[in-house]
């Protein structure tokens, strides 16, 4: 569960990785601009709909998770999910490969197409729609992500990865918005540099964390796994009878 926290973190770092794609969306948003207020509100509610989107990825890419887990294969997935966040670093055609084949999608244009749709709409409901559609867009950073998700091994646990990922996001993307683009060249060109070893340490933790060292905290025993997996299935199991019952 500790690595969960390693979500909220890198969402913060690669939001400045963020300016480059969806940059230019935050400074075109049509926000209502009667007051700062409004202004805020209009900004964070597009934020909002970009949370919810990751954080329904993390639902489907935990139920992938969660499949491995109940199938005994929790410690590998972890290892190369880790290994496969380390090779996007080393070998960055890796990314660009997956970047490139997504966003030529025919989903991918038509997702683009709904945004500049909504884009002419100036009201709350616009704005969240377009968040919703923006986090779908194709993005190397969101794909480490869904890695770390898949990891964690259990639907809820993805789902809070995901949407801590998304939070961490918030706070650039909402400035970005409300008073422009404030980050000069030179820091994003830092943080760009940064942002390959947080990959790095990530995926070194998720490999560490399938290993099963003993380590507190960073690679606890086979058996403290079982007993966290075991809870988490638990959890979800209880969730699914409350929804049947209802």
């Amino acid at each position: 569960m500790e690595l969960l926290y390693t979500a909220l973190g890198f969402g913060l770092l690669t939001s400045f990785h963020c300016i480059g794609m969806c940059g230019p969306i935050a400074l075109a948003l049509p926000l209502n601009k009667k007051n700062w207020g409004t202004r805020i509100f209009s900004a964070l509610w597009y934020n909002v709909g970009r949370t919810i989107t990751y954080a329904s990825m993390g639902a489907i890419f935990g139920i992938i998770g969660a499949g491995f887990s109940m199938a005994g294969f929790q410690k590998w997935i972890s290892i190369i999910m880790g290994i496969f966040m380390i090779s996007t670093v080393i070998f960055p055609k890796i990314n660009r490969a997956l970047y490139k084949g997504s966003s030529d999608s025919k989903l991918m244009k038509g997702v683009k197409n709904q945004i500049g749709k909504y884009f002419q709409q100036a009201n709350y409901k616009s704005l969240f729609i377009t968040g919703l559609l923006n986090g779908l867009l194709p993005c190397g950073m969101v794909y480490m992500a869904l890695a770390g998700a898949i990891a964690v091994g259990s639907v809820d646990g993805s789902i809070l990865y995901m949407t801590l990922f998304g939070l961490g996001t918030i706070p650039m993307m909402l400035m970005i918005s409300i008073i422009g683009n404030f980050a000069t060249l030179k820091l994003r060109r830092y943080i760009n540099k940064i942002i390959p070893v947080i990959v790095v340490v990530i995926g070194v933790l998720f490999i560490l964390r399938g290993m099963e060292l003993g380590i507190k905290f960073i690679s606890p025993p086979a058996k403290m796994l079982e007993i966290n997996q075991g809870m988490m299935h638990m959890n979800d199991s209880t969730d699914t009878m409350q929804m049947k019952c209802m």
